[in-house]
């Protein structure tokens, strides 16, 4: 299934979208299929159609094989330092979405329904699994309004009901590949979700109500205030400790400069 799903995403290259939020809605904006892939910036909401075609050599992870993953070693990163205003911007008093002692964080602002998201999949899920131990990878669902709010909450309800792992990179194949669910291409019910998950074991009822529950509803406030103060333009979006929000010309470009922005914090911490 996971060369299936790279192969199938690279069908889909010509209508790859990054995904914003415009007035409270969540809205898309075409990419340009006939612009140079190196001038692409997918963190401003343009896909980059040759990053994206990057997910030919890099298929999905399995998010549990992820976790089983050893982590590697600290290296040092490619490329040239990232300059402030291009390659990031500066996230005044930025705060980490989970703070954890000793650990530098990593969040990433995404939505299932987001087809710029379903192409960064393929390269970030890898990517997170070979982080250094002392590196924390969060994903955060963006919250942009209908049904962007309905797959954040079935996100943090599969994290409580324990089927994220098995979950995460399939929900992306149903909504992008196999269209067995609309995502943005119209509106799916708490039931046709529920339904989904349900594959994975859980019971539709429990799923649909932990969808509603006070743990899942903080949880999404939570998810939207990151947001916010992270000043993100647009899905998929990296952001380093709270503190910088990447930029880049592709997606093999963002987890560059994220390798750096890692780098530096880790650095600041030995001081």
């Amino acid at each position: 299934m996971k060369t299936r799903f790279a192969l199938t995403l690279m069908a889909l290259l010509p209508i790859l979208v990054a995904c914003k939020a415009q007035d409270g809605s969540a809205d898309t904006a075409p990419a340009a299929t006939t612009a140079p892939a190196e001038a692409a910036a997918p963190a401003d909401t343009a896909a980059s159609a040759k990053s994206a075609a990057s997910t030919q050599a890099a298929e999905p992870a399995p998010a549990a094989e992820s976790a089983a993953a050893s982590p590697a070693p600290a290296s040092a990163p490619h490329g040239p330092d990232p300059v402030a205003g291009t390659d990031y911007i500066d996230i005044e008093g930025g705060q980490p979405f989970l703070p954890a002692a000793g650990k530098i964080e990593v969040a990433e602002i995404f939505g299932y329904v987001c087809p710029a998201c379903a192409g960064f999949q393929p390269l970030v899920g890898p990517w997170k699994a070979g982080l250094p131990s002392d590196v924390h990878f969060v994903y955060v669902p963006a919250m942009f309004g209908g049904t962007w709010d309905d797959y954040a909450r079935a996100f943090y309800a599969a994290e409580s009901l324990g089927v994220l792992d098995k979950t995460h990179d399939a929900l992306y194949q149903a909504i992008h590949v196999d269209h067995t669910l609309k995502g943005e291409r119209g509106r799916d019910s708490v039931q046709d979700i529920a339904g989904f998950y349900a594959k994975y074991g859980v019971d539709p009822k429990q799923f649909a109500d932990t969808m509603t529950s006070f743990g899942v509803s903080a949880k999404t406030n939570r998810a939207k205030q990151f947001a916010a103060r992270s000043k993100i333009t647009g899905t998929p979006s990296l952001i380093v400790n709270g503190k910088y929000l990447v930029k880049g010309s592709s997606y093999p470009d963002m987890l560059r400069i994220a390798d750096h922005l890692i780098a530096r914090e880790r650095a600041a911490a030995a001081k």
